[in-house]
């Protein structure tokens, strides 16, 4: 019979030694039928399956997850995968725990059911309902519940995302973001805390979630300094995740390039997250909407933004290919030398000293060419004279 072998040794790993008594020792002998039949080790959550067999439920799950169909001990196929707690068998074993606290045996504690596919479905249609209704306390009341669940086990949260959760979190976000949005701040938190979690992200719930109004709320909440640490958080991640794995990149991008204020906030993501996230700005076509902005705006916190975030791109390879290819990129750097601001003037100089200095030999001498015919040399020499910052100066020389 499948796994007799482990039975044969379930005599000696049902015994727990300890001392007791003075220098008496006493085996405790735990019971087979209270042992799994995979592990050997005392069941925590017994549960039955359609095979009759009892086995502990984390054991028996990773069984099934392991892309098993069988029963382990009768090796028949399943009818089906349900678990079926063994009440029973759970309350034997913690009653024979608390006979024998005293040789240092501990008590189990009675398990949380984990959640079913039926009880998230049901939930998620709740929230549907309530966005439909604009019911901002019956949908903060769902998203909370799912919040419990997940906070419970992991395999509570497999289950919840399995279920298609996210796309129904990020379509009641968008809907409330788009009507009611300043009425709902809490909802949103709270919705946005809960696709965290949830990454990767499907297609349809990077839609909604890449709306105008969806993005215009995660902007919202990085703009005001009123609003929870850890709601900035969640934001910067689920924006961070829609723009790494977006497959509509362009649209996403002119989305973004139309919230107000949004040029700070780029700057913070740039400086503060991963390489990983710079490129994902950099494929969503950020340097040519960066070098739009510098040529339609003449406003100098917006240039000083811009070109701070430029610079930071430049850090990247995947920034420097995105600026080499685009013919405006050292026109637009080098004309705003000397034209804003000090601060505008050395985020230019570091940026067009980083595309001369990590490029290859060909794209260092078509760079060069390119800022000596717009007057970049002229400009070099007249920040060297003027009272520009020493790091601006210092790196000016090294051209």
């Amino acid at each position: 019979m499948v796994f007799g072998w482990r039975r044969r040794k379930a005599g000696e790993r049902g015994k727990k030694k300890v001392k007791k008594l003075g220098e008496l020792d006493m085996e405790v002998a735990i019971p087979d039928h209270f042992l799994c039949p995979i592990t050997l080790d005392l069941m925590k959550d017994p549960v039955t399956l359609s095979s009759g067999i009892t086995y502990d439920r984390e054991s028996i799950e990773a069984w099934l997850e392991a892309g098993n169909f069988t029963c382990p001990v009768t090796n028949q196929v399943l009818r089906n995968f349900d678990q079926i707690p063994n009440h029973s068998l759970r309350k034997m074993i913690q009653e024979w725990c608390m006979e024998n606290q005293n040789h240092g045996v501990q008590r189990i504690p009675t398990p949380r059911i984990p959640v079913m596919a039926m009880e998230v479905s049901e939930i998620l249609f709740s929230i549907s309902s309530s966005a439909k209704r604009f019911d901002q306390n019956g949908c903060l009341e769902s998203v909370r519940k799912i919040q419990k669940w997940a906070s419970e086990s992991e395999r509570n949260r497999r289950c919840i995302v399995e279920n298609g959760t996210a796309e129904v979190l990020a379509s009641a976000f968008d809907r409330f973001a788009h009507h009611a949005f300043r009425a709902s701040v809490s909802l949103c938190e709270e919705i946005l805390s809960a696709l965290h979690w949830m990454f990767p992200f499907d297609k349809e719930t990077m839609r909604y979630l890449g709306s105008q109004a969806s993005l215009r709320c995660m902007v919202w909440f990085l703009k005001h300094s009123s609003t929870d640490i850890s709601t900035k958080r969640n934001s910067i991640l689920v924006l961070e995740e829609l723009v790494s794995c977006s497959d509509d990149d362009q649209k996403h991008a002119e989305e973004l390039a139309d919230i107000d204020g949004v040029e700070g906030i780029l700057v913070e993501f740039v400086k503060n997250k991963s390489k990983k996230l710079s490129a994902a700005f950099v494929e969503m076509g950020l340097v040519s909407l960066l070098l739009g902005i510098l040529v339609d705006h003449s406003d100098k916190g917006i240039s000083e933004k811009a070109l701070g975030v430029m610079d930071e791109l430049c850090d990247c390879k995947e920034g420097r290919e995105a600026a080499y290819g685009n013919a405006l990129t050292v026109p637009v750097l080098v004309k705003k030398l000397l034209r804003v601001s000090d601060v505008a003037t050395g985020f230019s100089v570091s940026a067009i000293l980083k595309l001369c200095k990590f490029a290859s030999m060909e794209e260092e001498e078509r760079a060069l060419v390119e800022a000596l015919q717009v007057g970049a040399f002229q400009k070099l020499l007249l920040i060297l004279q003027v009272g520009c910052g020493f790091e601006t100066k210092r790196k000016s020389q090294s051209f």
